[in-house]
């Protein structure tokens, strides 16, 4: 359902909702978001006056977690992408660091190189997202000098080092602040989806989780197979496993494709596990492996358990559980997990 935002009698809240049509960058987005974020944030000091700098920093630590931990691509010219690649390398921040942690670093920093990065967002994020109150306008400076005039209501008044958000649009922003970062929201997955048109559940990769993955239900799964067949051999290691140790290991990892699904999960040596973090495999090399390994497993918790909910994860690429031949199951996996890891790799992700 397409998101719209709520009316205002004494705004002209169909320039806000303006400002995302014919968009080719992310900037509005997360400009948007990040001035509501600033004015949560200050809203016990009733502060409506932010630094750029600040409200740079949020942008950045918004979209941090979909750049560097999913490898969402924002497009080949998107200058904040380009700033959160820069920066990734001139400030000590893992790729899924905490959004609060990224932003503390970032308005801290004495590092020229990320100032500089941060600085250069000014040179078309605050004055270029007021193009619906200004048409046509293509000179920067008077969109500066025009943010000051009352009757165009506009949401912020620009300075050079600084935004003033109008006190109006400060209190429309705080009053509906949840729907309005839904609108942001819905629109960014439009705009990534159509960056990203082969990458899986883009909206889900656009926040980071509070907590991201509970395997109690999946361990069940597999411990039915390990009670019937005492271990399993470690598909990359040779490691006898047992139910007492080993890890679930995302076969096509899940930055990628976001799910918990068990058609992609298999037990793991935990070292090479945690070694392989986000790694890609070798469908010549682990797939053959893989795929007996899932194999032998939907057999025995069909056995055991045909009413096991986990065997439902399977019913997307195997419509008949109970009646596994061999050769097109098989294929059937690798039509599913094969295009899965191509693109990945097109999108960032690296081989073991």
């Amino acid at each position: 359902m397409q998101q719209i935002i709520p009316n205002d009698k004494n705004l002209p809240i169909e320039k806000l909702a303006a400002c995302f049509k014919n968009t080719n960058a992310t900037y509005k987005f997360y400009w948007l978001l990040s001035i509501i974020e600033a004015l949560e944030d200050g809203f016990k000091s009733q502060t409506t006056i932010f630094s750029k700098h600040d409200i740079f920093a949020r942008m950045v630590s918004n979209a941090w977690y979909t750049v560097n931990y999913f490898h969402v691509s924002f497009g080949k010219l998107d200058n904040l992408q380009t700033a959160i690649n820069t920066i990734k390398n001139t400030e000590v921040l893992t790729v899924d660091a905490d959004k609060k942690e990224i932003l503390k670093t970032l308005l801290q920093t004495e590092n020229k190189k990320t100032k500089n990065i941060l600085a250069s967002l000014n040179n078309n994020v605050p004055h270029w997202f007021l193009s619906p109150w200004f048409p046509g306008e293509k000179n920067p400076k008077n969109i500066y000098i025009q943010s000051k005039k009352i009757p165009f209501y506009c949401p912020y008044i620009l300075e050079k080092d600084y935004i003033s958000v109008d006190i109006l649009w400060a209190n429309y922003f705080l009053l509906n602040a949840k729907v309005i970062k839904n609108f942001c929201y819905w629109n960014l997955a439009l705009f990534l989806q159509s960056k990203n048109p082969n990458v899986p559940d883009i909206p889900n990769k656009l926040i980071k989780p509070a907590l991201r993955f509970n395997n109690n239900k999946q361990r069940k799964f597999w411990n039915i197979v390990f009670d019937e067949i005492g271990s399993i051999d470690c598909i990359y290691t040779s490691q006898h496993l047992t139910k007492d140790d080993y890890a679930l290991d995302h076969f096509v990892p899940y930055n990628f494709v976001s799910h918990d699904l068990m058609w992609n999960l298999i037990p793991a040596d935990k070292s090479f596990n945690s070694s392989k973090s986000d790694k890609l495999q070798s469908m010549n090399k682990y797939f053959d492996s893989f795929f007996n390994l899932q194999e032998t497993a939907i057999k025995i918790v069909c056995e055991k358990e045909p009413r096991n909910k986990s065997l439902e994860d399977y019913l997307t690429i195997l419509p008949e559980l109970n009646n596994l031949e061999t050769n097109h199951t098989k294929i059937k996996f690798r039509d599913t997990i094969q295009p899965l890891i191509t693109i990945a790799a097109n999108n960032g992700f690296e081989y073991l």
